[in-house]
């Protein structure tokens, strides 16, 4: 009998429109052999619906106007079912239905960040990739440092954690900031992730402005070194307890200050080295220090962990418990560099999850 699987995709956040091209290349690639799929789609302002149409209306981002392919839903919480709504189509709800997994391909705040774990924790279903505390813990990136600073000695780059009320007395932050570390620095929101209100300040001109940016996509920013060197990734994958690192990427920045959401998803300003230029022995270090972070962030399935390469050895980042499956996305060309089809890639996954 098939596993029913819920694909979710869309989401509340900055980073709805890389979900919908993470999940159109998951849909276009599961196994419907061994799986049910239901798409359920979540707009911009939060509205869920089951959509049965044509999944490139999902990449291109027309599937909510697809109205003859939308029905309401809700997950509750007293039976674990996922239940159809009438559809101001006319379309007749369909029997409710408790799936087997739920596989959140959402970016960002309400879909990586515990909020969803914790829906799909309280009706029971089991949810692929990280849990509820998990989430939310890697999400903040603040939390991620002191959680990662009292587990491991990973070296990780000097910050300052700031939230709304020091923002009435930008110098004494911007001097704190200074004597600390000094220029230049990163500016970035604590839980907002592919670097959505993150800025390099070069000088005390630009702190007011870059520190405003980051508070408007979140209530807790952090205030880090900049530190100097490449940006090398490593992809985790878990499955019931055992453990798979993959070959690292190095990622080449081209002309770009550094990976922000524009040169990940919409330039073609980057390019990467799989694998990285690395020895054997900074190759075995670096995943070495990708697995622990996993481990101390108790994460499970799957995760891809960043640093920075420096002439020092490597420094701690951050990691993301959902990572991009974008066509261009590292996580799965990280995963797939031996051989492995994306197929087999979201079996191995599923299989993980259930």
């Amino acid at each position: 009998m098939k596993k029913i699987i819920c694909v979710l995709f869309g989401g509340k956040s900055s980073e709805y429109e890389v979900s919908l091209s993470s999940s159109h290349a998951v849909l276009s690639n599961i196994d419907r052999s061994r799986y049910e799929i239901v798409c359920i789609g979540i707009t911009k302002d939060g509205k869920w619906y089951h959509f049965d149409g044509d999944i490139d209306a999902i990449r291109t981002g027309t599937w909510c106007s697809d109205t003859a392919a939308l029905s309401p839903v809700h997950f509750s919480p007293n039976d674990g079912k996922l239940h159809f709504l009438p559809a101001e189509n006319g379309k007749a709800p369909i029997a409710s239905l408790r799936p087997d997994a739920v596989f959140p391909v959402l970016h960002g705040k309400f879909g990586e960040d515990g909020t969803m774990q914790g829906l799909f924790a309280v009706c029971g279903i089991p949810v692929v990739g990280c849990g509820c505390t998990s989430s939310g813990v890697c999400m903040d990136k603040a939390f991620t440092k002191s959680v990662v600073t009292a587990d491991t000695d990973i070296p990780q780059a000097p910050a300052v954690c700031a939230r709304p009320s020091d923002m009435a007395d930008m110098d004494t932050l911007r001097r704190r900031c200074e004597e600390k570390f000094g220029y230049p620095m990163f500016v970035k929101p604590c839980a907002a992730g592919s670097s959505v209100g993150v800025s390099k300040v070069k000088d005390a001109a630009h702190f007011a402005a870059a520190v405003e940016k980051a508070f408007a996509e979140d209530t807790k920013i952090l205030i880090e070194k900049a530190i100097v060197g490449t940006e090398v990734e490593v992809a985790v994958f878990e499955n019931h307890g055992e453990y798979f690192t993959a070959r690292p990427a190095e990622i080449d920045l081209g002309s770009s200050e550094f990976y922000d959401y524009e040169t990940k998803y919409i330039s073609d300003a980057s390019g990467y080295y799989l694998p990285a230029r690395l020895t054997a022995e900074e190759e075995k270090t670096v995943q070495a220090y990708a697995l622990a972070i996993f481990k101390a962030l108790d994460c499970r399935v799957f995760a891809r962990v960043d640093f920075f390469h420096t002439a020092d050895g490597f420094v701690f980042n951050e990691i993301n418990t959902i990572p991009g499956f974008t066509p261009i996305s590292m996580y799965p060309k990280m995963m797939m560099q031996d051989g492995m089809s994306y197929a087999e890639l979201i079996d191995r996954i599923l299989d993980a999850a259930l």
